[in-house]
């Protein structure tokens, strides 16, 4: 007699996300990021541009930052950490390698002098602004 079998239609998409998430993709020891991957907060006060990364694990000698021509170039460089004598891993999640960020700065033309603070694996930067031109109310002479 013949075995029935219960036909799943989901079988196969689950075969194909199994495939994706064993993937090495996702199983990397360290991460690489590329450009524009380092998450920034930007805000504005009377005083200028604040603009906050997230960096945690970073050293101050690990992180570059630049502002040229009106753009903020954030790079960080993380070293991996090798194992200690007599340790051997179960798991390694903390992640090494490159993070950078170039970010146009709103109202920035020419270079700026910026204030760095790297406090609890957050880097806060104060950029001034350049005041703005006022409108200037222009008199008009009457000529005869």
């Amino acid at each position: 007699m013949a075995d029935i079998v219960r036909h799943d239609p989901f079988t196969s998409l689950r075969q194909t996300m199994d495939r994706l998430f064993d993937d090495s993709f996702f199983r990397t020891s360290g991460r690489q990021f590329d450009d524009g991957t380092l998450p920034v907060d930007i805000a504005e006060n009377d005083d200028g541009l604040i603009v906050r990364a997230s960096l945690p694990g970073y050293e101050t000698e690990e992180i570059d930052v630049n502002v040229n021509d009106g753009v903020l170039s954030i790079k960080g460089q993380h070293s991996e950490e090798h194992e200690e004598q007599g340790e051997r891993f179960y798991r390694r999640e903390r992640s090494y390698g490159a993070v950078s960020r170039r970010i146009a700065l709103p109202g920035i033309v020419a270079d700026a002098e910026v204030d760095a603070e790297l406090k609890g694996g957050v880097l806060t930067l104060k950029i001034p602004v350049p005041a703005k031109a006022k409108p200037k109310q222009i008199e008009i002479k009457a000529t005869e």
